[in-house]
C-alpha cells in the first residue's frame, strides 16, 4: 500500500503550479525517446504532446478527452524494442489512480490479470501460492536445453529442472511448480542483496541475453530521465546500493495474458516523490524482474495530468507508456510474431485503461 509519509502533497487539490505536473508528462515522453523540438513549449493541455510527439489525430485526441481510452504503438530502435503509448481521461482525482495501483485486490479483478500476489517485506516460499505453469510449459519444460527452451530461464536453472523432476510421476506438475517456486523465490531474494548483476543470463535462446545489460540498454533510451528524476535513475540501475527517502517498492509476482500465452512474472512497483521543484510531483515505475515468456527486459511508467481547461473539468488524464525488449521479434519470422504482439499489447493496454477509468469512476461502495 501507499505510505502517506511519502506523498505530503496528496489529497490537498491543485497545491503545485501545472508546469510541474507538465514536467512530469514531458518526463514521460523525453524517458522512451519522444523527441522534442527545439523551444517547444508545453501546452497547458496535453493535446500538443498527443499531437506532435505521439503522432495522434484529432480524432484520437477527441476520443480521449470525452474519456475512451487509446494506445498506439511507438517508433522503436530495433525489432525486438516494444514501445507502446496509451491515454485515457478519468473523471477522478490523480490520487485515487494511486490508490488502485497500490490496491491487490482492485488489480485482480483487471483484464489480462490471471493472478497476482504481493510479496512479504521478508519474502518466503508460502507467497508463492499460485505461481504455476501452463500445463503446456511444463511439457515443453521436459524438452528444454540451454539454447532450446520455450521458457526463459538460465542454464543453471534449466539443468535443475532435469536433474531435479521425474518426469514420469504421476505428480509431476506439482514437483514443477515446487520447483518453479523455489527458484522464483531465489531469483528475488538475490536481486534484493545484490541488485540487477543478480537476475542472470537467460539460455534459452542461441543467443544468451543478460538481463542486467538489457535493461541498461533500455533505460539509455532516456536522456530526461536522469536529468529530472536522476535518484529514480540510478535507483533503477543501482539498487539497492542506492535507498532515496522519498522512493518506495514493493514487489510482486503475477500471471498476466498479454501476449499469444499466460505469462509469469516477478516485478518491482516503485513509487518516486519529487524532491526538487523541478522535478514531478510523482511517478509510478514498474519494473520487471523476470518472465517466463517473451520479455528479456520491461520497464512500464505512469503519470497522471491534471485538467487545467477552462472552464476546469474534474478530472483528470492518465498516461502511461510500457517500454520494453522481447525475444523473437527479428528476422522475417520475428517481423510476423511480431505484428500480432504489439497488436495485442496495444488492445490490451487499451482494455485496461478501460477497466482502470471503469474502477476509478465507479460510486464508492
Amino acid at each position: 500500500m501507499i505510505d502517506d509519509s511519502l506523498w505530503p502533497g496528496l489529497g490537498r487539490g491543485t497545491t503545485r503550479a501545472i508546469r510541474q505536473k507538465l514536467a512530469g508528462m514531458l518526463l514521460l515522453f523525453l524517458a522512451l525517446g519522444v523527441p522534442l523540438a527545439a523551444g517547444t513549449i508545453p501546452d497547458p493541455q496535453p493535446d500538443t504532446f498527443f499531437r506532435s510527439y505521439v503522432g495522434l489525430t484529432e480524432d484520437q485526441i477527441q476520443s480521449i478527452r470525452n474519456g475512451k481510452a487509446v494506445a498506439k504503438i511507438l517508433e522503436s530502435r530495433t525489432p525486438d524494442e516494444v514501445f507502446v503509448f496509451g491515454s485515457v481521461y478519468v473523471q477522478s482525482k490523480p490520487e485515487t489512480y494511486l490508490k488502485l495501483a497500490a490496491n491487490i485486490d482492485a488489480l485482480r479483478k483487471l483484464p489480462n490479470y490471471l493472478a497476482i500476489r504481493k510479496f512479504s517485506d521478508a519474502p518466503q516460499l508460502s507467497d508463492l501460492e499460485g505461481f504455476t505453469l501452463e500445463n503446456e510449459d511444463i511439457q515443453q519444460l521436459k524438452e528444454c536445453r540451454p539454447g532450446h527452451c520455450e521458457l526463459q530461464l538460465p542454464e543453471s536453472t534449466i539443468e535443475q529442472f532435469q536433474k531435479e523432476v521425474n518426469w514420469s510421476a504421476p505428480d509431476l506438475a506439482t514437483q514443477v511448480n515446487t520447483l518453479a517456486q523455489r527458484l522464483a523465490l531465489s531469483v528475488l531474494l538475490n536481486y534484493q542483496k545484490a541488485g540487477n548483476a543478480a537476475l542472470g543470463t537467460y539460455r534459452d535462446k542461441n543467443h544468451p541475453t543478460e538481463v542486467a545489460e538489457v535493461f541498461k540498454s533500455l533505460l539509455s533510451r532516456s536522456e530526461a530521465l536522469p536529468k529530472y528524476m536522476p535518484e529514480l535513475d540510478q535507483y533503477l540501475l543501482n539498487y539497492p546500493k542506492v535507498q532515496p527517502s522519498n522512493i518506495q517498492s514493493e514487489f510482486y509476482w503475477e500471471k498476466v495474458n498479454f501476449g499469444l500465452k499466460p505469462t509469469l512474472r516477478i516485478v518491482q512497483a516503485i513509487l518516486y516523490h519529487g524532491s526538487q521543484p523541478a522535478e514531478p510531483d510523482y511517478a509510478v515505475a514498474v519494473k520487471q524482474l523476470y518472465s517466463s515468456h517473451y520479455f528479456e527486459t520491461a520497464l512500464d511508467l505512469t503519470v497522471c495530468v491534471r485538467d487545467t481547461s477552462n472552464p476546469p473539468r474534474p478530472g483528470f488524464y492518465l498516461i502511461t507508456i510500457k517500454g520494453s525488449q522481447q525475444a523473437g521479434l527479428t528476422g522475417f519470422k520475428g517481423s510476423i510474431v511480431r505484428k500480432v504482439a504489439v497488436d495485442k499489447t496495444r488492445s490490451s493496454l487499451e482494455h485496461a485503461l478501460a477497466a482502470i477509468k471503469q474502477k476509478l469512476e465507479a460510486p464508492p461502495s
